[in-house]
């Protein structure tokens, strides 16, 4: 009776140590409580990047006139012979795209260098549509603005890390771990760390916890072009790192949680 007794107590140890295990796996575990309005005010923000030097940027100006607005764009539209409409001519790539230098300026078609580093998106849209009208149009334009090279790097414990590319300069955390696949279930979800530049060059850390679900009310929610996401791997992951195969590893950690219980039990039974 006594020995049964030792048994239910080690197996309900290692049980408790693998529920402990099981409850860092869920993402946004407290998700019920975040309040609506803190959701609401995070999706509010999404989509507007900040500039900074090395944006590749494609700057379009659009108007009920096209004649007015054509020496405003690098993506030029030359008139049809046949029916009097535009058709783009896109050339080469550097034709078409503003690269920002290294002190954050751009040249822009008649308006000239324009500094616009720590810019967000639509503040830029704004910004040369006010620099645009009525100086030169009279009609306000429609700017519009897209980064052509906006690339996070997803390292460490994802199932399929590497660079995501979104065309659409638009990306949050969420997404970049669906795009790779989830995380491993060695991976911490704890501890995520996000390794931005900010637009003056700065690099800082930001560490996320994954399973506390007010991560996707922070700014750094919504990623910024070149972001690194590194996921750290669990200690019994890291562990394993130091012997080959794996295989091995896993079969003498078994072996040794094995052996405890038994000399657990052993020298309980003999007291």
């Amino acid at each position: 009776m006594k020995i049964g007794k030792l048994l239910f107590m080690a197996a309900a140890a290692l049980l408790l140590v693998a529920c402990q295990s099981a409850k860092e796996v869920p993402y946004m575990t407290n998700i019920d409580q975040i309040p609506t309005a803190a959701l609401t005010a995070a999706s509010t923000q999404a989509g507007d990047f900040t500039i900074k030097p090395g944006d590749m940027l494609q700057i379009n100006v659009a108007g009920s006139n096209a004649d007015a607005v054509r020496p405003f764009n690098k993506l030029q539209y030359l008139p049809t012979t046949e029916t009097g409409s535009y058709t783009r001519n896109y050339g080469d790539v550097s034709s078409i795209y503003y690269l920002v230098d290294d002190n954050g300026n751009i040249d822009f078609p008649v308006l000239g260098k324009l500094h616009i580093k720590g810019m967000t998106k639509n503040s830029l849209e704004d910004y040369i549509a006010s620099l645009l009208h009525p100086r030169y149009l009279n009609e306000k334009p429609s700017v519009e603005c897209r980064i052509q090279n906006f690339r996070v790097f997803c390292i460490g414990d994802f199932n399929a890390p590497g660079v995501i590319q979104a065309a659409n300069g638009r990306l949050n955390i969420i997404e970049a771990i669906a795009m790779c696949r989830d995380l491993t279930l060695q991976g911490r979800r704890d501890n995520l760390m996000l390794i931005r530049t900010d637009p003056s060059g700065q690099r800082y850390v930001k560490r996320i916890n994954l399973n506390d679900a007010n991560f996707i009310t922070m700014p750094e929610f919504e990623l910024q072009q070149n972001d690194i996401l590194y996921v750290q791997p669990n200690e019994s992951k890291a562990r394993q790192s130091w012997s080959s195969p794996p295989q091995l590893a896993w079969g003498l950690g078994l072996l040794s949680t094995a052996m405890s219980v038994i000399t657990f039990i052993t020298v309980m039974a003999k007291k």
